[in-house]
């Protein structure tokens, strides 16, 4: 899943004294419905296609040549320590760089999914006209289908070198999340803390069902890995003090007090200082907060670390000043854009948010977080009570199509967002993920073997 750090966004130096100014903080994300705005990132993998390897950073066919030959299309470079890491355009879109350089857009924030769809186009059709420049492909799955951990680069940012050395003293598969994985979410807005509140427990609960529609990474080093969404599964073992389902959003009365107090107690990564990142690792903001943080003895925090901290939590659903749903693989486009018409679907009208909130008004934190470990392996078929995730994915799109309807944005001729959703109907009334459409693949005419995967489903 995503946690690149947004070079995008506008750093502020003021001094935190308290909590108080941290709570201002995210209710300073609440605005007006008019305003609500849709967020979309996605990462894919890019590889060499004379032998499937993924590209290194530097050489003639590198990451650097690649973002360097996309500044033509208008990006302006983001470097640290002198070299290239991301690019960015002036309406806030960025193009940044995961750890193995799998390569991510962060869209803008844009009106409705049609839009979402175009910027999403566009991005891939400049990519692909400097891949066929530089004989590269792009990837779009959960997990790194073919090359084991020891094949995969390494891209030249800080904060990636810190987490390197920190993830394995806190689970056996964050390398693996940070070098192997790809996904999709969605950034959405809220008008007020109620709002923000039953949105969040929605996402949270329907996360594993979300999990379960975009399921599409069954391999792992060449060969079926036992799991239908193995990036799902990594996210199990990578750290249990910044990771998955948060039993507090079930709890009544939660809010943004009890999302701060839940991020004072995530260990810090980092301090960003003077384009340097500083190893806080394990470090406490409470800490800091009071001038005692071991790294940066007698100095307090600004908002800028704050933002930078709320980077370094990974839930199922993550609170900035905007909400961010997490749980889906990557995929082909047409997923992309679907994955942003669900969550739009469900979450930005009235009446689907109501009918969402009934949906999973009875589940509770357990049930979830049991979801969470299972849907991984089972994806559709896993069961909870007498249903199966199948039976709840059908109710869930029936809500999202029905709040597509409810918005009324139309394109130019005359299509509202309801179409997005087409290929989530038909996983879900199939019965079928793309993961287990690959597997049958495959085990049949590709003779076992998953070097025809990047063949069969580049962009």
């Amino acid at each position: 899943m995503s946690f690149s750090d947004n070079p995008t966004a506008n750093h502020s130096s003021e001094v935190i004294e308290n909590r108080n100014q941290l709570l201002e903080y995210m209710v300073s994300g609440c605005k007006p419905k008019s305003n609500w705005r849709i967020g979309t990132e996605h990462e894919k993998f890019a590889y060499h296609l004379d032998n499937l390897r993924p590209l290194e950073y530097e050489g003639e066919n590198g990451i650097k040549t690649l973002l360097e030959k996309l500044t033509r299309f208008g990006w302006h470079p983001v470097s640290e320590d002198g070299k290239i890491i991301a690019l960015k355009m002036d309406d806030g879109c960025s193009i940044t760089l995961e750890p193995a350089g799998q390569v991510e857009l962060s869209g803008a924030a844009v009106c409705d999914i049609h839009e979402t769809c175009k910027e999403v186009g566009t991005h891939l059709q400049q990519v692909k006209s400097i891949a066929s420049e530089m004989g590269i492909g792009f990837l779009g799955l959960g997990y790194q289908p073919k090359w084991g951990l020891d094949d995969l680069p390494w891209m030249p940012k800080g904060r990636y070198e810190i987490m390197q050395r920190y993830m394995p003293t806190r689970g056996n598969l964050g390398l693996d999340m940070m070098q192997a994985t790809c996904t999709v979410q969605v950034n959405l807005d809220f008008d007020s803390e109620q709002t923000m509140a039953k949105m969040f427990r929605i996402a949270m609960a329907l996360q594993p069902i979300a999990t379960a529609l975009f399921a599409n990474s069954p391999f792992k080093n060449g060969k079926p890995s036992g799991y239908l969404s193995y990036r799902s599964h990594i996210w199990t073992d990578t750290d249990p003090d910044r990771t998955g389902i948060l039993p507090f959003v079930f709890e009544d009365g939660f809010g943004f007090e009890r999302y701060v107090e839940y991020m004072l107690d995530v260990p810090m990564y980092f301090v960003h200082r003077s384009g340097t990142y500083i190893d806080a690792t394990g470090q406490s903001f409470r800490d800091f907060l009071a001038g005692k943080l071991p790294a940066l003895p007698g100095e307090k925090p600004t908002i800028s670390d704050w933002e930078d901290h709320l980077t370094t939590a990974f839930p199922e659903v993550r609170l900035k000043k905007y909400l961010e749903m997490r749980g889906g693989d990557g995929g082909p486009w047409n997923r992309l854009c679907a994955f942003s018409a669900l969550w739009v679907g469900l979450l930005y009208d009235d009446d689907a948010r109501l009918a969402a909130w009934d949906l999973i008004k009875d589940f509770s934190a357990e049930d979830v977080a049991t979801l969470r470990l299972e849907v991984p392996k089972l994806a559709l078929n896993t069961k909870m009570g007498k249903q199966s995730v199948g039976d709840i994915a059908l109710d869930m799109l029936d809500i999202a199509h029905a709040g597509l309807v409810g918005r009324k944005r139309l394109d130019g001729v005359g299509l509202d967002e309801t179409q997005f959703l087409k290929p989530l109907f038909h996983i879900a009334e199939t019965g079928t993920t793309s993961a287990e459409d690959l597997l049958f693949a495959y085990n049949h005419r590709w003779k076992k073997s998953v070097d025809p995967v990047f063949r069969e489903y580049a962009y």
